[in-house]
Parts: C-alpha cells; structure tokens; sequence
C-alpha cells in the first residue's frame, strides 16, 4: 500500500442535492488523481470518501466547502485516517 495515502471521510450539509453536487465532487476527485465515491445520504447530506495524498485531499476538502454554484454548503464534517482503503478510481453511488 501507497505509505503517502490518507482516506478523507466527509459529510457536507445544507442545500446539497438536487443540485448536481456529486457530480461536482467525482469531477474535483477524478481531476485530483483521487480514488473513492460519493453519495447521498438519507438526511439530505452527501457522504464523501476519498483516498490519495493528503495535499490533494485538502484540495478536495476545499471544494466540498464551496460546492457548485447551485449549493449552499451549511458545514463539512471531516475525519482522517492514514489507513486509507485502497480504491482505483472515483465513482458516484446511489
């Protein structure tokens, strides 16, 4: 396993489906060479899991705070973890 990679679990708030914001996050992965998915969650929010070096996940968690320009990011809830579960590539689920 790549020693570099991290794993970035978040879960972005506020108006966040609906809107294309999961597009918006592959789009921002895939252009970040990031591994992962993103879907929504039952409560309105949407779930992200990437994995990749920690520069490229911060660039993502930046994204996710200011969304598309369709969204209204209310909060990010992050958490880290240096045990990344390896993934290929990025994809959108249900």
């Amino acid at each position: 396993m790549d020693t570099a990679s991290e794993q970035l679990n978040a879960r972005v708030c506020g108006r966040v489906q609906g809107i294309g914001f999961r597009m918006f996050v592959r789009d921002s992965a895939v252009r970040l060479g990031l591994g992962g998915w993103v879907r929504n969650g039952d409560d309105g929010s949407v779930i992200v899991q990437a994995v990749g070096p920690r520069p490229m996940l911060e660039l993502l968690q930046a994204a996710l705070q200011q969304g598309p320009s369709m969204a209204r990011v209310e909060r990010v809830e992050v958490e880290w973890s240096t045990m990344p579960i390896p993934v290929p590539r990025f994809e959108v689920r249900g």
